[in-house]
């Protein structure tokens, strides 16, 4: 693990709880995401009517904002990490509400999918951000477990998954599909009210250190990669060849700058060295593909195998996040993540060999089981992940190394969708999720045997006390 190098800058640190006024925007900021993901999947069926589109073609609103996102996520963490987080909350704040501007506005479907790229940009702030926040008064109350907080910004999440798909049917009976966009324009508003009254404003002298240490080629080569595999995770064929070409070429293009440049974006040697960290983010994106199966993949086989319809669907959902946050809010309090992580694994294993009994005519029971069970892995492991950054990560480095856990996160998302289409055909039927549940079988395997091995986890936790 690396030695962690504190930068003393400002005031001298002082000793105090947790400034409660950085919670409002944090939350804010770190929900933006999430709500327009979940709101998005009730609004594909009235915009592909409205504009005459088929799927295919609608769910490129969906593909575009983790495409931004993936990127955005560490390069606005990186200029988080040297400009610190309120010029970019404010930023990103403006971007979503243009976001909604645009997508109120828009008058095809093309238009639609720029305002969701817009979005994905705008949202990458949020997280980056409250993530350096803590960090940042963990150095000046010196109180390196912030545990309640991170619980609160991973509950937050979680429950915005919940009320999402809701929020956007009300709105949609409202104001119709195009206010399921505007819902973003008091967002911004909100954002930039709080951001510029609560959080701190960057020291000049770190401003000056941030001038000179933005890896502009570094950056550019990192985003040439990540969008030509993502583009060819959304739609592996062995005519678009060309895709992973580009992101090898890209990729060796990035080590190289990387490596020589002085201020690099990404740190290849620092984060070479730091192997816990490198775990962390393959579990990262071995949970999301089991995560994202059964949001999307699991979600389709209920209502085309199983026979329910969409309404039934969601509320068969509903338990697996009402469960993910009690395990949450019940585990928080505590920073080792050790024990969650192995819990978290053994339960996502027992979701695995449930769906394989699974049949066109399952009892409701079992349904609810399943999403119960599934529940605990998803309340565990996401905050665990969350935690193992906040105490393995560069302090220096805080945002973009949460930047770049959720862009882990949003690879294992795309590699979950192509898993779907490769063992769904036309229909999603059981033979099909019997395929699904045994990839994921493979996957929770991986991730529980990635978790034995690392023995680093159990000194997470180990030495400090729980705090708020």
């Amino acid at each position: 693990m690396i030695t962690r190098r504190i930068r003393r800058v400002g005031k001298p640190q002082t000793r105090g709880g947790f400034d409660r006024r950085l919670l409002a925007p944090m939350m804010l900021g770190s929900i933006l995401n999430p709500v327009n993901s979940s709101i998005v999947s009730v609004s594909l069926v009235p915009i592909g009517a409205a504009f005459g589109a088929p799927p295919a073609q609608t769910a490129w609103l969906v593909s575009a904002l983790y495409l931004a996102t993936a990127i955005g996520q560490p390069v606005v963490g990186r200029l988080i990490d040297l400009y610190g987080p309120r010029r970019l909350f404010l930023a990103g704040s403006a971007l979503t509400g243009l976001s909604g501007l645009i997508g109120v506005l828009a008058p095809n479907l093309g238009t639609l999918i720029l305002a969701r790229v817009v979005l994905g940009f705008g949202t990458c702030a949020g997280y980056p951000a409250s993530m350096y926040l803590i960090r940042s008064e963990a150095e000046r109350t010196g109180k390196e477990s912030p545990t309640g907080v991170l619980t609160a910004l991973a509950v937050a999440n979680q429950t915005v998954a919940v009320i999402g798909p809701s929020l956007g049917g009300l709105l949609i009976g409202l104001g119709g599909w195009r206010a399921t966009f505007a819902v973003n324009l008091p967002l911004a508003v909100a954002g930039l009210t709080l951001g510029f009254l609560r959080l701190p404003k960057a020291h000049p002298r770190r401003e000056r250190e941030g001038a000179a240490g933005l890896d502009l080629v570094g950056m550019a080569l990192f985003a040439g990669m990540l969008v030509s595999l993502l583009l060819f995770l959304m739609e592996p064929s062995a005519d678009r060849w060309y895709l992973p070409v580009i992101m090898v070429v890209a990729a060796v293009g990035f080590v190289v700058r990387e490596l020589r440049a002085g201020e690099p974006f990404i740190d290849l040697r620092v984060l070479g060295g730091n192997v816990p960290l490198l775990l962390t983010y393959a579990r990262m994106l071995l949970v999301a593909v089991v995560s994202y199966v059964m949001l999307y993949g699991y979600t389709q086989w209920l209502q085309e195998g199983r026979g329910l319809t969409a309404s039934q669907a969601g509320l068969a959902q509903l338990p697996l996040f009402l469960a993910a946050i009690v395990v949450s809010t019940a585990t928080g309090r505590r920073a080792a993540v050790r024990g969650k992580l192995l819990v978290g694994a053994v339960g996502q294993i027992a979701v695995c060999l449930m769906l394989l009994t699974l049949g066109s005519h399952s009892p409701v029971w079992l349904l609810i089981a399943i999403a119960l069970v599934c529940g605990v892995p998803q309340g565990l492991n996401n905050l665990a992940l969350q935690n193992s950054v906040y105490h393995q990560a560069d302090p220096e480095r805080m945002g973009s190394s949460a930047g770049l856990l959720r862009t882990f996160l949003y690879l294992g998302a795309m590699v979950a969708s192509s898993a779907n289409g490769a063992f769904f055909g036309p229909r999603a039927d059981t033979v099909g999720l019997h395929g699904l549940a045994w990839f994921m079988l493979a996957i929770a395997g991986l991730f529980l045997a990635l978790t034995v091995a690392d023995r680093s986890l159990g000194r997470i936790g180990a030495d400090s006390p729980s705090t708020s």
